[in-house]
């Protein structure tokens, strides 16, 4: 180490493991021990003296190559597993569904959750009670971060009752808000289909004299899918997201802008996040404290605001001249479609990952990786952590340069 080289703090973060409340537990040999499909010297495996560097000054990561989950019936010998349906409540209000592999076959080749999704529900004493009452010894928690603080309490509370039950969490959701980890399963394919939307709206907007073309993209709170879109689309001429604000009229807002890229191209596409401009948007005293099942803001809809606020832009600042705007709202077309190939293979293996950490004795984590490389990760930390997109990094510097859209910094 050379004295212009800046020192390295590493922090080893210990994984939970029942064994930490269960001292008395035994170990058993794992049936996979002799299995040369996943033998640890085949380097399916983190050693105990690997190490990953989260924090780093330049992102290399990749995408690992996926591998085959190994069906927990045959290999693991389990006799039983049941599927909650509903969300959280389903844990204490409908019976739980018992799976096998014919049932679950083609479940990958689907849209949406066959198992069925709700939002709220969280009731703590009777999600751990059901839990102890069916005698589950396992606990896979798939979600994002709302879920995946639900995950944490779940633990806890397992945790304090000195319960024999591993829990791990599996991160999915398209908005790809969950920190730490490089990318959260569905995202890929959110991405891919918004781009069509995209396409759809800049045809429509060459199609007609004067003509904005409005795509409303899923990201409540961060913008990863309108970004990420807009990247590998190249038909955008704005991207507007909810960790970079914006305001419409004056120099340097978006009115002037658009005003620009009609007179210069006679047409423009605008990608908003369902999350931006929200303080924009009128609210009644009503529908400021209003929230939904899960306790989060109800966001008004920023994409039909914004439509109506450019109509009445054009009609006081061009009147008498031709304007068209087409809006496209794909939201549950992209959540709805199956999963793309790259993420379905990406699923295979955080299945994968998180079946033999619990198998391991492991607990209290979420499965993903860090800069290419899989690894358990404790649960609180995951679910402590936002991933929002950086106004500051090259990024958002490439969608700027794309777009040759203003910075929306008020003079």
């Amino acid at each position: 180490m050379t004295a212009e080289t800046p020192a390295i703090n590493v922090n080893l973060v210990p994984l939970p493991h029942l064994t930490d409340y269960l001292p008395d537990l035994k170990p058993h040999t794992s049936p996979l021990q002799h299995n040369h499909f996943y033998h640890p010297s085949h380097g399916f495996y983190l050693s105990p003296s690997d190490v990953i560097i989260r924090h780093t000054i330049y992102d290399l990561s990749g995408y690992s190559p996926s591998l085959l989950l190994p069906q927990p019936t045959t290999h693991y010998g389990v006799r039983e597993i049941f599927g909650i349906k509903a969300g959280y409540r389903g844990f204490y209000s409908v019976d739980p569904v018992r799976l096998d592999v014919k049932m679950v076959h083609n479940w990958h080749k689907r849209g949406g959750t066959v198992l069925e999704t709700s939002r709220g529900g969280f009731d703590l004493e009777k999600i751990v009670n059901a839990i102890e009452d069916h005698g589950y010894n396992q606990v896979y928690i798939i979600g994002g971060d709302g879920t995946l603080r639900g995950a944490v309490k779940i633990f806890n509370e397992i945790q304090r009752r000195k319960l024999y039950v591993g829990v791990a969490a599996i991160p999915k959701t398209v908005d790809n808000d969950v920190g730490i980890i490089d990318r959260s399963f569905g995202f890929q394919t959110a991405v891919e289909k918004a781009q069509q939307a995209i396409s759809a709206a800049h045809v429509e907007a060459e199609s007609a004299p004067n003509g904005i073309g409005l795509v409303k993209l899923m990201g409540r709170s961060t913008g990863h899918i309108a970004l990420y879109a807009t990247l590998s689309s190249r038909d955008v001429d704005c991207c507007l997201i909810p960790e970079n604000e914006f305001y419409l009229n004056g120099k340097g807002g978006l009115f002037e802008f658009l005003d620009e890229q009609l007179k210069q191209n006679g047409h423009a596409v605008v990608v908003v996040a369902e999350g931006a401009g929200q303080d924009l948007i009128p609210r009644t005293d009503a529908e400021k404290q209003e929230r939904d099942e899960s306790g989060n803001p109800v966001f008004l809809d920023v994409g039909v605001w914004l439509k109506s606020e450019l109509k009445r832009w054009w009609a006081r600042d061009h009147e008498g001249e031709l304007f068209t705007v087409k809006y496209i709202d794909p939201t549950y077309m992209i959540r709805a479609v199956t999963a793309n190939a790259t993420d379905n293979l990406y699923c295979t293996l955080l299945a994968h990952s998180a079946i033999h950490g619990v198998m391991a004795g492991y607990t209290g984590f979420v499965a993903g990786p860090i800069n290419g490389n899989y690894a358990y990760i404790p649960m609180d930390e995951i679910a402590e952590t936002k991933n929002q997109v950086d106004t500051k990094d090259h990024k958002w510097a490439w969608v700027r340069s794309i777009t040759t859209q203003p910075d929306f910094e008020r003079s």
